[in-house]
């Protein structure tokens, strides 16, 4: 699309609008490694305070923040305990209204990661969720009953073993893409999504430019729950990625909380081709501004993922470059 020219064009008859974000320079701060303000080994958001000015002079208009959220700390802060809190370590939610006024001041934007496939096992919904079947948060996350005293399928998480955990408070299993720590959300419920939609708009209320949005594109599961019977990498993800309702799911989203905001968003969508992406993100199915792609990333995954070996193949990994120019 050539921006120079005019403030639209259109590919096959669908208009392109020019917008902000398309023009910006952005910029991944993973927080515990940017820099540390007092010394005890961590970075922290007064750490990044200090360093705006040096980012402006870089030229870097958008910042993207990794997960600064209260978190059990299994997977780097993606397993969120609570979504309106920050992670002692990183300072307080003062910390951060002074930083989000600093990158305004220096007219630059703030993008958040958000992590809503799954929470941590220590945030309140699945601490009620366990309790006992009759719950009214038990339907927040996935709880499915074993087959004679082994998991309900064979799925495979993305990290590793089985997707399912047994649970002896309830004797069923949860479900988690990735790791034990991590329950998946039941986004078949509309209670699920409502409390979420909540989560975006408190943070948007506070002037955020937008989020990063985790593994957005596995929210929707194949519940039939089926073997697995095929040599996919990961055994079971074909029935977890890119699933059924996850466009009705994302439309649904973007309509209650994103379109109301001049924003950014951008979503990690595993295993989707450049084909697969255009639904994701042409303008006219208001679902994200952007994916990011992996098809490059894992062209050398052999059968069992990507700690197998397989071979690297120029011409392929060309291919792919091209298919998504």
């Amino acid at each position: 699309m050539n921006l120079l020219n005019g403030k639209t064009r259109t590919l096959k008859g669908i208009e392109m609008k020019r917008k902000w974000w398309k023009e910006k320079i952005v910029y991944q701060i993973y927080p515990r490694s940017f820099f540390d303000s007092n010394n005890d080994g961590i970075g922290d958001l007064k750490g990044i305070i200090e360093k705006l000015n040096y980012l402006k002079d870089l030229g870097v208009d958008i910042i993207w923040l990794n997960p600064i959220y209260k978190s059990s700390n299994e997977d780097n802060g993606y397993d969120i305990s609570d979504y309106r809190d920050i992670m002692n370590e990183f300072g307080t939610m003062e910390d951060f209204d002074s930083l989000l006024a600093g990158i305004h001041r220096r007219e630059m934007k703030l993008i958040m990661d958000l992590v809503v496939n799954h929470t941590s096992n220590e945030h309140l919904w699945f601490s009620e969720s366990r309790k006992d079947k009759n719950n009214p948060k038990r339907d927040y996350y996935i709880w499915k009953k074993g087959k004679k005293r082994n998991p309900p399928n064979n799925w495979e998480s993305i990290f590793g073993g089985s997707v399912w955990e047994y649970c002896a408070d309830t004797d069923e299993y949860y479900m988690h893409v990735f790791t034990k720590k991590q329950p998946d959300l039941n986004w078949d419920n509309p209670n699920v999504r409502n409390e979420i939609y909540d989560i975006i708009d408190w943070w948007l209320d506070k002037g955020i430019d937008g989020f990063r949005i985790y593994a957005i594109n596995i929210i929707s599961k194949n519940k039939k729950f089926p073997d697995d019977r095929s040599e996919y990498s990961i055994r079971g993800a074909r029935y977890y990625i890119n699933g059924k309702k996850v466009h009705k799911y994302i439309r649904e989203m973007t309509k209650k909380t994103f379109s109301g905001h001049d924003i950014l968003t951008v979503g990690e969508c595993m295993g989707t081709t450049a084909r697969k992406s255009l639904k994701y993100t042409m303008e006219h199915r208001r679902e994200l501004n952007m994916v990011f792609p992996f098809e490059h990333v894992i062209m050398d995954y052999g059968i069992k993922g990507k700690f197998d070996v397989a071979n690297f193949r120029i011409k392929e990994f060309k291919k792919i470059i091209e298919d998504w120019q």
